[in-house]
């Protein structure tokens, strides 16, 4: 959708505001879907485009599309930046989002199986963002996320940061929640005695998450480098950005 055949929303947009679009991997998992109903509430986006590996059925918001691609496949790195580009050149800005998580079924997974997909897919999906095009992006970790941890799914979130870290995008947001609530894959009572957990570790609200992905893109002049986002930082962007709309 190109904003200047949409005068309409264009004006509509808020003193200061840049319209932007998003291209997005994981948009159909539980913080995905957050992320993309996030994105659709929020005027100044004008698009947002999702990479799956199947055919989806798609919200009624004409700003969403999907593009189905082989995310197994060797080319698909190159694929990511072919869909980039044509983003890019439509004029406004563009970001990038990866919003990959197996969840609760990581357990059931071989460590080369989550590396597949944690590393290998966001991977080149990073990779392909930037060379067509995209600067900035935002990544999906979950706290804790070392690359020294003993625990094995901490130790491969550490691996994915570190492995789209050195894709060299000007600007990373990784966001790292601790236990989420309103998530299918989280129990009902680990969400509740996660309340009684201070800091880092503790429950965050989904659609907090969601709306802090989008907070994060909304900040235009937002400094180059890395940043590291925990579950208060994720609220403080999220009641911000529930104001500006």
């Amino acid at each position: 959708m190109n904003p200047e055949k949409s005068g309409v929303r264009v004006a509509q947009l808020g003193e200061g505001l840049m319209a932007f679009r998003v291209l997005i991997i994981g948009g159909t998992g539980q913080v995905g879907a957050a992320v993309v109903r996030a994105l659709a509430a929020e005027p100044s986006c004008t698009e947002v485009v999702m990479v799956n590996r199947k055919a989806i059925s798609l919200p009624t918001d004409p700003r969403v599309r999907s593009v189905t691609l082989d995310t197994a496949a060797a080319e698909f790195p190159a694929e990511v930046t072919r869909l980039a580009q044509a983003l890019v050149a439509q004029g406004d800005p563009v970001y990038g989002a990866s919003c990959v998580g197996v969840g609760r079924g990581s357990m059931n997974w071989s460590e080369e199986q989550l590396k597949a997909l944690e590393i290998g897919v966001v991977g080149g999906f990073a990779r392909g963002c930037l060379a067509g095009g995209i600067t900035r992006f935002s990544l999906l970790s979950a706290a804790g996320s070392s690359t020294k941890s003993r625990i094995r799914y901490a130790r491969i979130m550490g691996l994915k940061e570190e492995t789209v870290q050195g894709t060299g995008f000007q600007r990373l947001a990784v966001f790292r929640p601790g236990i989420i609530a309103g998530n299918a894959h989280t129990p009902g009572y680990a969400a509740w005695l996660g309340r009684l957990v201070p800091g880092s570790f503790g429950t965050i609200e989904q659609d907090d998450i969601g709306r802090a992905f989008v907070a994060e893109f909304v900040d235009s002049p937002a400094p180059s480098g890395v940043v590291y986002l925990d579950n208060a930082a994720m609220r403080q962007m999220s009641r911000a950005l529930t104001v500006h709309q």
